[in-house]
């Protein structure tokens, strides 16, 4: 029997990731959807089985895959693939006709149970994961540096969402390259922002080492405020202070774990540190950049569904982390 599978997600570490969980038997009738657009044009002109889904996407995302497939009665089967473990996402996307829900990185005890629920027969031999070679799958550093990200700002936000009740809204990690004294160039649409708070952390871990920055607009304290039960207390500088600080602490220290344990190195955190406080970045930034040699900067967005609560993450590492990201990339992707 052909079973015809695709895999759509944006990232290609996660496509071969996912491609490569797959028994071997399967090379033949595999292909790949870079985005939610390209998968529903697949789905128009092919028959297929199975689709492995990615929720966070940019331009048509996992959501409204579901959606207009569910709209179109489309026989194929569904299982999403997502960092986003959040209870609430796993639930939606069940109510929009997924099969099933497995959680990034993909391992292939993961998905035979599905394929076994689907009839996939497949002989001894065709059992064994697909190889590299049965594979033509280009992933470049960026794209591993992002899947990293991705899977950790997931376990992030679910922490979050468990904290706060609420489902949280994650963005598409933005990731960039830079130099020292470029450092306000490439943070520019983070920057040029009104006033802010911001905390800062540092880590470090054998071969690694950065900074994580939480940024937080000032006029997300109020709703904050009333989901953590503090509606009754005036909001003042004090408030805003501890509210600050307990968002950095869950939300920096649930990301650096999730980075942590993917690339198997436990990092020593600093103590969190007050950058400034209704102020612009920039300025709180001013001086800094010279601290820093060559960068990996990535920006993560944060948004309470439903609520005035918006934050961002940045995580800076050093240009000396970046070998050590790279071989451990390599062998969590299983591409060295």
């Amino acid at each position: 029997m052909t079973f015809r599978v695709l895999i759509c997600d944006d990232s290609s570490f996660a496509r071969k990731q996912m491609a490569r969980a797959l028994p071997a038997g399967l090379a033949g009738a595999l292909s790949f959807a870079t985005d939610g657009r390209e998968a529903l044009e697949i789905v128009d002109r092919e028959p297929l089985d199975l689709i492995l889904l990615d929720l966070n996407m940019p331009g048509v995302d996992g959501y409204q895959v579901l959606a207009s497939l569910q709209a179109n009665h489309s026989p194929v089967h569904v299982v999403v693939v997502s960092g986003d473990i959040q209870p609430e996402a796993q639930r939606r996307v069940r109510e929009l006709g997924a099969i099933g829900f497995i959680k990034k990185p993909t391992r292939p005890a993961d998905l035979l149970p599905y394929l076994r629920q689907l009839g996939v027969e497949l002989a001894a031999d065709d059992t064994r994961p697909l190889e590299d070679a049965q594979l033509d799958i280009s992933v470049d550093a960026m794209d591993s540096y992002q899947e990293l990200v991705n899977v950790a700002m997931g376990r992030a936000g679910a922490l979050l969402a468990g904290v706060l009740g609420n489902f949280i809204e994650l963005s598409i990690p933005t990731l960039n390259l830079f130099e020292g004294g470029e450092l306000h160039m490439t943070l520019a649409h983070v920057t040029g922002r009104d006033n802010v708070h911001a905390v800062s952390q540092g880590f470090v871990a054998r071969d690694l080492a950065g900074e994580a920055i939480l940024i937080f607009n000032d006029a997300s304290f109020a709703d904050l405020g009333r989901l953590l039960r503090r509606d009754d207390a005036e909001i003042d500088d004090m408030l805003k202070t501890e509210l600050l600080m307990d968002m950095a602490n869950l939300l920096i220290g649930a990301c650096l774990k999730g980075i942590s344990d993917q690339l198997e190195r436990p990092f020593s955190e600093g103590r969190p540190v007050i950058l400034g406080r209704n102020a612009r970045l920039d300025e709180m930034l001013a001086g800094r950049h010279s601290l820093w040699r060559p960068t990996l900067a990535v920006e993560i967005g944060y948004r309470v569904e439903g609520h005035d609560i918006n934050c961002d993450l940045l995580l800076l590492f050093t240009q000396d982390s970046l070998p050590t990201l790279d071989r451990q990339l390599a062998v969590l992707g299983e591409l060295a």
